[in-house]
Parts: structure tokens; C-alpha cells; sequence
């Protein structure tokens, strides 16, 4: 038997490396196939068994190294070194060419070159590489701040973990290199990952983009390998002349691109490349959902600078919205962070532009009566480049018999009967009179951190107030994001109340669901019936998707307190609440129920000896069982405290319901 040394296996790994990484570079960077997936696996294969005798010959950047061992606790906060802006919208011939007149009158031009490129809908992403080889990725975030997913990034075969060399690209090995893009799953992938789901009788993903977003998120890396999702990049961070540049040199260093980019030199251009894309969509190998033009040169793209958040080099054009029909259920009021109160149209989940959406927004009351929509009416819904779809109009020939116009005023008053309202002279909003927003925000942080909720060491009424009138936080998501350097600069904290504070709220990233429910303040939700919620529906973002009729089914949910909740979901600053939780590494965790009590059902009244009824209320729910504030039909105990009522003991005894005293029931517990 032939002896192989050591030089011939360290020469016969480099070329394995170098075929599997020039099979990778033709086949996702230029669509060629210079062999079978099967072929490409064999050699694959052959390489890990190499490294896995030979350890010491692995290197960062051999494709066996794409997956790493351990699952993550959270992902961590990198601020961008150039903030990833977003992109003002354009929708239509007019405003494209109100933008090009505006871009051609800044530059003292009549005509500028525009590259437009497709306009992918996936997750925008940041790829980072020192001297050629890739160090991270960083997600957009809120544009300044992304979070690191490298190691979810590495398992993506079509990202290269080193840059190719060739004659045009050697700057670009040596120092910074910055390439931004979307991550992606092909339609194909999604079908077939669907396809497989339907056949294990396991409910199908939504859309590819809410599947490739939701993989980049997972904090195990195992689990992202088995997904097959694609970055395509659509910009070069370092000194180019060309947005047409940029493509052939990314190409050249192994990125995919759409290879659907144009230069396009006037409105009439732009415009034939938007039908044409609009006509061929469907045949794309990915989702998109218009395209992006930008002024190509990239010295005349700095000069134009940034108004706002975006840039005025660049919009990005919008499809035609989707519309589709749904017949309004209900219209409940919402109460924002700054007391607000808005109306939300509550129909049966519909599908529009990709999504499942089961709720509009009517902005307010002039809304209201401009569209003159009411409950039991047909409207279409529609949905144009926002998160919260809108309701266009109200089809009248469907409308039914005795419908009534909605008293914006009555509706107030009957679904807020405690608080009053105002409308200030000149606004179209009714807020709630006598509170201001940083009032409420002390209010919900008070409460968010209260001990029925996440019980935060520490962050009591003064250290609120102290938090929310140095602007440190907005919302009370805010709170995750605290640093030392932040609160050192508060009179209130020294070094070890400062330290105390942040390790208490780092403590409460994974909450038990039911307490993160009733933390966020959802009027009528108290801490049972946040238990109950979440031991029906498991999760924060089922509970998001519930319909009213599905919260009716809770235990002790009414019509009153269903609205509220499918209020407090439909709200779109509470949709950016929840997602800043989400960024900022919060996940609340679902307990199955256990205990002795599991299945019990209690009542406490009277005065305990040893315990508040609150306290008592916790104990039952720790052991298992339900807490109820009044005695029905299916209460088992009745914990009888003394100075107890007659009424109380008359109406358990009616109700076939066993009453116990204290200490009966501190037998129970133990």
C-alpha cells in the first residue's frame, strides 16, 4: 500500500478547496455547471474526511468551515460603520420624474446616467471582509445598528469566505471590503420546503421572505445550514467610480448578483423597464417587488447627500399595489405610546402582497367618514409599500341592511368608559386628556417591571422616572439597550447600582410568556388572563395573528377584552414595539403548565394570615392551577380567608364549590 506524506495531503486539500470554491464561483456567481451537485458533494465529502485526520491543515476559509458547533444565546449589536439608509418610495411616472428633475436641478445637469436594478424582497444584509477573507455579518437593523449573525451567514454556500483574486480586484483583498445585499430563498426552494411540510402534515411558511428572515434569525446554525437561501449583493463599499462598476466587480470577487441590472438614460427608458419587469416577475428565480434606480455615477450620488434618512441619489420604485376583499368584523379603537387613540378595521384573515393580514388602519375619524365604512361592510384592502395595509374603499352594493355610520364619539366612550378625550384644535387625532407621553411611558415601564410582570430588581418608580426624563428610553423595549456609560450619567446611579440594574434586566431576556403578556399593558389583560392566553395559543406571535372569535374561547374573554387585545396587536407602534424587543434579543418562553394544582380552579377571598391575596393568586398559578376572581360553575376551591362574606359562601355552596380555609389550602400547596 502506497504511503501518502504530508506535503501530498496539504497540496491535495488546496485543490480540493480550489475546485469546490471555483464549482460554487460558476455555479451560483455565473450560472455554469462544470460538474453534478453529486459530483461537488463527492469531493466535499473527501475534504472533511482529510480535515478530520489532518485538524491542523484547517483553515477559516475551507468550505468545510461554514457551519459552527454551539447555538447562540442572542445575537449582538454592531453599529454600522455607514448607516444602511432606506430608500424613499416612488409609484408612480409623475414622482419618478419629479426625483430626476430635482437630482438633474442639484447637479446643474440635464441628464444623469441611472442604474436601476430589481428591487429583491429578502433581508437586507451586510457582508465584511478584512484582507479578502469574511469576518461578519451584520443584519440593517435600524439602519446605524445591525445585529452580527456571521455565523447563521457562513452557512450560505453562495457567500464566498474568501474574495477570488483576479487582475481587477487585487485592492480589494487588502483592507476593508464591504458588500451589501439581500438574503434570499429562491421561489423553487420554497415550494419544495413547503411541499415536504404538507406531506408531514406541519402548516406552510407564509412567503420566502418571511422564511429567509425568520432562518437569518434562528441562534442555531445547524438549522440555518439546512435552509437553502442565496445573498445577492447590489453594493461595493470602497472607492468606485460606478454603481456599473461595482456589478462587474463583484462578479469578479465571487458574489452573486441579480443579472438584472440596466443603464438607463431617460423617463421613457425607465418606464419600459418597469412594464418589462413587471411582465417577466413571475419567471424570476426570486421575489421581487420593484426596482431600485440610482444615479450611477458615484461622485455625483455623494454630492446629492441625504435628506432625512435617505438618500436623494436613490428611490426605489413600487410595484402596483395588491388588493384583494374582506368584510369588516368589527372596528376597535387603539390607544398608541403617546395617546393616540386610532381605529382599526378587524376582518377574517385575507391574503394580500404575499401576507396574511386580518386587520387596517383608519388613521382616525375623518377616515372614518371620508370612506363611510362600517361594521358588516365589503372593502378592499390594499397594501403599498407599508406594513399595515389600508382600506381603499367601501364596495356600498354589498353593504347590509340597517348598517349604521360609526359615532367615533360613542365608540370612545364605549370601549374607553374610564378615560376621557380631547381633540386638539387643528389635529384629526382624539388623545386621551391629561396624560402626555412621557407620563404614560413612566406608567407602562412602572408596570412592565413590576413583579406580577418581569419583576426587575431595582427599576422602581424613581429609577423610572429617572430613565424617562433623561430621554435614555422611548418605549419600554428601551431598557434592553441600556449600557453603563448611559446610566453613570444619572445623578441616581453610581457604578454598583449601575451594574445591579443592567444585570437584573439582562435577567429578563427570556420572560415566561405569561408574565411578558401582562408586562405590555394590554387594557383588560390581567395576569390571569395572560396565562391563559398563553396556554392557549403557546406563543407571542400566535397570539399576534389571534382573531376575536379565537380570544372569545379564553377563559373569562369577553367581547370587551378581545377587542382590546386585537386593538393593542393591530397597532402599528406596538408592531415596532415587538420588533425592537425581538432586535434586541428578548424572547419570551412558553412553560407548559405543571404542578399539583394543574387543572384547579381558585377562588380567594377574606384575609389571609400569612399571605396577600395577590401572593396567593402566584402560588396557585406556580402549582399549576387557575386563579379566578369570582366563584362560577366550575370553581373547585374557594380559599375562605377571615371576615369572609356570606354572600360569597352561599354562592360556593350553590356551585357545588369545595371551601377551604388557609391552612387547608397551604396543605394543597405543599
Amino acid at each position: 500500500m502506497m504511503t501518502v506524506h504530508q506535503p501530498d495531503i496539504k497540496q491535495r486539500i488546496i485543490k480540493l478547496r480550489q475546485a469546490i470554491n471555483d464549482y460554487r464561483y460558476r455555479y451560483h456567481v455565473l450560472n455554469e455547471s462544470i460538474m453534478s451537485e453529486a459530483a461537488a458533494d463527492s469531493l466535499k465529502h473527501e475534504l472533511s474526511l482529510l480535515e478530520d485526520r489532518y485538524p491542523e491543515l484547517i483553515t477559516p476559509d475551507s468550505p468545510t468551515q461554514r457551519v459552527a458547533g454551539e447555538p447562540l444565546k442572542a445575537f449582538k449589536k454592531v453599529q454600522h460603520q455607514v448607516p444602511m439608509l432606506s430608500l424613499n418610495d416612488v409609484f408612480n411616472r409623475d414622482e419618478i420624474e419629479g426625483w430626476l428633475d430635482r437630482i438633474n436641478k442639484l447637479l446643474s445637469s440635464r441628464q444623469q446616467d441611472i442604474f436601476a436594478d430589481v428591487k429583491m424582497d429578502g433581508l437586507s444584509c451586510a457582508l465584511i471582509y478584512q484582507d479578502g477573507d469574511f469576518v461578519r455579518a451584520l443584519t440593517r437593523g435600524d439602519s446605524r445598528t445591525g445585529e452580527d449573525v456571521t455565523v447563521n451567514v457562513r452557512t450560505i454556500e453562495n457567500v464566498p469566505l474568501r474574495l477570488r483574486a483576479s487582475e481587477h480586484t487585487q485592492k480589494f483583498l487588502t483592507g476593508r471590503t464591504e458588500i451589501r445585499g439581500e438574503i434570499v430563498m429562491y421561489k423553487d426552494d420554497f415550494t419544495k420546503i413547503n411541499q415536504r411540510r404538507a406531506q408531514e402534515g406541519e402548516p406552510l411558511y407564509k412567503n420566502p421572505r418571511n422564511l429567509a428572515a425568520g432562518t437569518i434569525r434562528q441562534l442555531d446554525p445547524q438549522l440555518v445550514a439546512k435552509r437553502p437561501l442565496h445573498f445577492v449583493g447590489f453594493n461595493l463599499l470602497r472607492d468606485t467610480d460606478s454603481y456599473q462598476e461595482d456589478y462587474r466587480l463583484m462578479t469578479e470577487l465571487g458574489i452573486t448578483t441579480s443579472n438584472q441590472q440596466k443603464i438607463l438614460r431617460s423617463i421613457d427608458e425607465i418606464i419600459a423597464f418597469i412594464d418589462e419587469l413587471e411582465t417577466r416577475r413571475e419567471a424570476l428565480p426570486f421575489n421581487i417587488d420593484g426596482l431600485v434606480l440610482k444615479v450611477n455615477n458615484q461622485n455625483n450620488y455623494g454630492k446629492l447627500g441625504v435628506v432625512g434618512k435617505s438618500p436623494r441619489g436613490a428611490v426605489a420604485y413600487k410595484f402596483s399595489a395588491e388588493q384583494t376583499t374582506a368584510t369588516i368584523k368589527d372596528i376597535v379603537i387603539s390607544i398608541g405610546r403617546t395617546g393616540a387613540a386610532t381605529p382599526v378595521a378587524v376582518f377574517d384573515p385575507v391574503d394580500v402582497a404575499g401576507t396574511t393580514v386580518q386587520h387596517a388602519s383608519l388613521h382616525n375619524a375623518d377616515e372614518i367618514n371620508r370612506l363611510d365604512v362600517r361594521r358588516g361592510d365589503t372593502v378592499i384592502i390594499y397594501k403599498a409599500g407599508d406594513i399595515i395595509p389600508q382600506v381603499l374603499r367601501v364596495l356600498q352594493e354589498l353593504r347590509p341592511d340597517k348598517s349604521q355610520r360609526i359615532n367615533f364619539k360613542y365608540e370612545l366612550m364605549r370601549q374607553y368608559p374610564e378615560l376621557e378625550f380631547i381633540r386638539p384644535e387643528g389635529e384629526a387625532v382624539y388623545r386621551v386628556k391629561g396624560l402626555t407621553g412621557p407620563l404614560i411611558l413612566q406608567r407602562s415601564l412602572q408596570h412592565f417591571a413590576s413583579k406580577s410582570a418581569l419583576d426587575i430588581d431595582t427599576l422602581g418608580k424613581k429609577n423610572v422616572i429617572a430613565l424617562v426624563d433623561s430621554g435614555l428610553v422611548a418605549d419600554i423595549a428601551d431598557i434592553f439597550r441600556l449600557t453603563k456609560k448611559d446610566l453613570l450619567r444619572l445623578d441616581r446611579f453610581a457604578d454598583v447600582s449601575a451594574s445591579k440594574l443592567l444585570a437584573a434586566i439582562d435577567q429578563k431576556r427570556q420572560p415566561s410568556l405569561e408574565r411578558f403578556i401582562y408586562g405590555l399593558g394590554i387594557r383588560h389583560v390581567g395576569i390571569q388572563t395572560a396565562t391563559d392566553l398563553a396556554h392557549k395559543f403557546n406563543s407571542l406571535d400566535v397570539i399576534g395573528r389571534g382573531q376575536l372569535n379565537q380570544f372569545r374561547e379564553v377563559d373569562g374573554v369577553g367581547l370587551v377584552v378581545a377587542e382590546s387585545i386585537v386593538a393593542w396587536f393591530a397597532d402599528e407602534d406596538n408592531q415596532q414595539l415587538l420588533g425592537k424587543f425581538f432586535e434586541l434579543g428578548v424572547r419570551p418562553v412558553f412553560h407548559t403548565k405543571s404542578g399539583k394544582l394543574l387543572g384547579k380552579k381558585f377562588v380567594v377571598t377574606g384575609t389571609l394570615e400569612s399571605m396577600s391575596r395577590d401572593e396567593a393568586a402566584e402560588l396557585i398559578r406556580e402549582a399549576g392551577g387557575t386563579f379566578q376572581s369570582g366563584v362560577g360553575r366550575d370553581t373547585n376551591y374557594l380559599v375562605a380567608g377571615g371576615k369572609t362574606g356570606s354572600s360569597k359562601l352561599a354562592k360556593a355552596k350553590a356551585c357545588g364549590t369545595q371551601i377551604i380555609n388557609e391552612h387547608e389550602f397551604r396543605e394543597l400547596l405543599q
